[in-house]
């Protein structure tokens, strides 16, 4: 099967030699030829990168840049944010900047020529992404030193890993750039070369995992792509032939479902290779030595035939910061099957030895790198290549730590949301506290309810908190979007770096995650929700001013609340094909215009969020209730919640309507039952339950107490309270 597919042919002894000449020359050339560079550079002139040089020298070096020159004299670098570090987004996708630096590593010029997160970049406005990338001008990560004695743009401030993503990335490729071209002194605080710890692997543990496990804590990372995605590439590459010869097939069918995982780790290794092959593996590896397992399946083949003619595997290569690993037949061996409880039949298993001396460090995050060709002449071919990023989880490494001396930045490699969050810590404890004040609100509501004036206050205050603080000042609204990156980085590979790097939409997620096992969705929908809140705002002062209110009959109404569940089964099975649709699709939901953005964007989004807060003028939580996608998204998991805090009595629907006339989105039946998947929890319904005047089991329980307590006070014969007081008067008048 793989004989039909696009591999390399051995068409003359000149292409040997030539082949020989490349493997001669090192990784470092190679990495040039793949660089991307060139065609960017239509999108970044030079004059805005490198102002005053007047040329360019040829890509080149580990990593690859090109050398800028005014007249002979060389005056700095241009390179691609993407060809030194890892430059993933939350799409899963490089977002690519070109970058240049002067010979004292002090940049002088950056512009975003390529991304796939549009979403980020609609709801962002244009002119803050340029403002945010500008600020970097002028600065020199490996000095830090910054403009006018700042401290750099303010990476938090877009609230996006997207911009959060584009600021490390600047940092950490001049960094690197500057490191191997010798460029200004990376220092620590004291004007030192620093030391950054080194980790290992922790050999000693045991135990196995199936492949569920390993794919979901991220012990294995996987890369799907269809036809669809492979001709699309090639649509865009830089030689229009490749266009013309589409891969044949359905669109959806898979060209590549490729998995890795570092087999040296002891529990991946046993899980994958077994003991007897993880045993045989420790000896062949030297102290330090690293392995990984590549796993294929699909039409395209990971090996390819290069390495049975030269040697080398030319379609896959391991890079690790500005290291780059590219395996001979030597380092290979092959595997009949994977081990591990419910793995897939894969064609293709290659276990592969990294070699001794390439500075693989099994605790920093690296990159399986795909090379796809498509012959397009006799000769000629076009190659694109796709990322895997790979993270090694936590829990393999050894706890001790031993400091190993690097000439780098005092932060280099320290992952960028370690930063995020000790920036963000006042507003992790406020959050936090918030999170913990509702979670006794919902513990403790039969206190509450019974108090409806201190109810009504309670949840006023906390409603206009979640509004103001959480949606307008901290931009941590929850989004469907969330829920289809989830997924997509699920079928990818799983990588923890992209959800942490929001700690407030990342601690909103794992308070919202909790809650659906008490009490379903409505904690988030009904108190979290900064649209929702506005929305109850909105209906409040509708009828404060008297508007007329819109009665929706039953018949209608559960007839239009399925339709934000087609929205979002609509929207996942899109993100499914393009995770970049699938986001623009997703601007259904109003709340990057009108909580991110606070209504600064262009009119027709505008229009758009007043329109759906409009809708609560004329019937409260409009949005909730029939269109939201991430309210359906929230409500399907929400049916495994183990508890039922809600109260009802027997008499509720039948014959009493009364909280079904009252619930303000109307989840109630009509013969009484509370729809969870529709509750707001918003406790109306709970607060009549307790109320001895509105309710009316409440209200005959009141008067049988009043009445009993009647019959058993002592009754008084008014002849005999007569005769009392006359007698009373009498011995008054004696005393007289």
């Amino acid at each position: 099967m793989v004989g039909s597919f696009y591999r390399l042919r051995c068409i003359t002894t000149a292409w040997a030699v030539g082949l020989a000449m490349i493997i001669a020359v090192g990784v470092g050339q190679a990495d040039a030829a793949d660089s991307h560079l060139t065609e960017y550079l239509v999108k970044a002139p030079l004059a805005e990168i490198m102002p005053g040089a007047d040329r360019l020298g040829p890509v080149e070096g580990t990593p690859p840049a090109a050398t800028a020159y005014t007249g002979t004299k060389v005056v700095g670098y241009v390179f691609l944010n993407a060809d030194v570090v890892n430059a993933t987004g939350y799409s899963g996708r490089p977002i690519n900047v070109v970058i240049g630096i002067d010979t004292n590593g002090t940049i002088t010029g950056a512009k975003l020529v390529e991304h796939h997160e549009p979403i980020v970049l609609i709801g962002i406005p244009e002119q803050k992404i340029r403002a945010f990338i500008d600020g970097f001008i002028g600065s020199n990560p490996a000095a830090g030193t910054f403009p006018s004695g700042g401290k750099g743009p303010d990476i938090i401030s877009g609230a996006t890993v997207t911009v959060m993503v584009l600021g490390d990335t600047i940092n950490k490729s001049v960094l690197h750039v500057a490191r191997s071209r010798g460029l200004g002194l990376l220092r620590g605080q004291a004007g030192q070369a620093v030391t950054t710890p080194r980790r290992g692997l922790a050999l000693d543990q045991t135990g196995l995992e199936n492949w569920q496990d390993l794919l979901g804590d991220g012990s294995v990372r996987r890369l799907h792509l269809l036809v669809a995605d492979i001709n699309k590439d090639f649509a865009g590459a830089s030689d229009p032939r490749a266009a013309q010869r589409p891969e044949p097939g359905p669109d959806d069918d898979a060209f590549i479902d490729l998995y890795v995982a570092l087999a040296s780790a002891p529990v991946i290794g046993r899980s994958l290779l077994g003991e007897a092959g993880y045993a045989d593996l420790r000896q062949q590896l030297a102290p330090g030595q690293q392995a990984v397992v590549v796993m294929g399946r699909g039409r395209y083949s990971f090996r390819g035939s290069g390495y049975v003619r030269g040697g080398i595997f030319d379609r896959i290569e391991v890079a690790q910061q500005e290291n780059t690993v590219r395996f001979r037949d030597r380092d290979y061996h092959r595997l009949p099957r994977v081990l591990a409880d419910g793995a897939p039949d894969f064609p293709e298993i290659g276990l592969f030895v990294v070699p001794q001396g390439s500075d693989f460090d099994p605790a920093t995050a690296w990159r399986l790198t795909l090379l796809v060709q498509r012959q397009v002449g006799a000769l000629d071919k076009v190659f694109i290549s796709t990322d895997l990023p790979y993270q090694l989880p936590e829990k393999y490494l050894e706890a001790a730590v031993k400091a190993a001396p690097v000439q780098a930045g005092s932060d280099v490699d320290e992952p960028l949301w370690i930063h995020i969050w000790q920036q963000r810590e006042v507003d992790i404890a406020i959050l936090g506290a918030s999170l913990l004040v509702l979670t006794g609100i919902f513990f403790f509501q039969d206190f509450m309810v019974r108090r409806p004036r201190l109810a009504y206050w309670v949840r006023t205050v906390f409603l206009l908190y979640t509004l103001f603080w959480i949606g307008w000042y901290a931009n941590a609204q929850l989004s469907v979007v969330n829920v289809l990156n989830i997924a997509n980085t699920v079928a990818t590979g799983f990588h923890w770096d992209y959800f942490l790097m929001d700690p407030l939409i990342f601690v909103l997620w794992c308070a919202t995650a909790a809650s659906l096992l008490f009490w379903g969705r409505g904690a988030y929908c009904g108190w979290l929700c900064p649209f929702g809140a506005l929305q109850e705002f909105t209906s409040r002062f509708a009828r404060w001013v008297k508007l007329p209110q819109l009665s929706i009959p039953w018949a209608v109404h559960e007839r239009l609340w399925p339709i934000k569940y087609i929205l979002f089964l609509g929207l996942f099975g899109v993100s499914l094909y393009s995770l970049s649709l699938g986001e623009r699709i997703a601007e259904i939901e109003p709340f990057k215009t009108a909580i991110i953005l606070k209504f600064l964007r262009t009119w027709p989004f505008v229009v758009y969020a007043v329109a759906m807060v409009g809708g609560s003028l004329f019937v409260e939580r409009f949005f909730c209730r029939y269109l939201c996608p991430l309210g359906a998204a929230l409500a399907i998991p929400a049916r495994i919640r183990m508890f039922d805090w809600l109260k009802r009595y027997r008499e509720c629907g039948s014959p009493c309507q009364r909280c079904s006339n009252e619930c303000p989105v109307q989840s109630i039946h009509p013969d009484g039952r509370i729809n969870p998947n529709e509750c707001i929890y918003c406790m109306h319904c709970q607060e009549l339950y307790s109320d001895e005047h509105r309710c009316p089991v409440m209200i005959q329980r009141r008067l049988k107490r009043e009445r009993r307590q009647s019959l058993s006070s002592p009754v008084v014969h008014p002849a005999s309270s007569r005769a009392a007081a006359t007698e009373s008067h009498g011995e008054d008048s004696d005393v007289r």
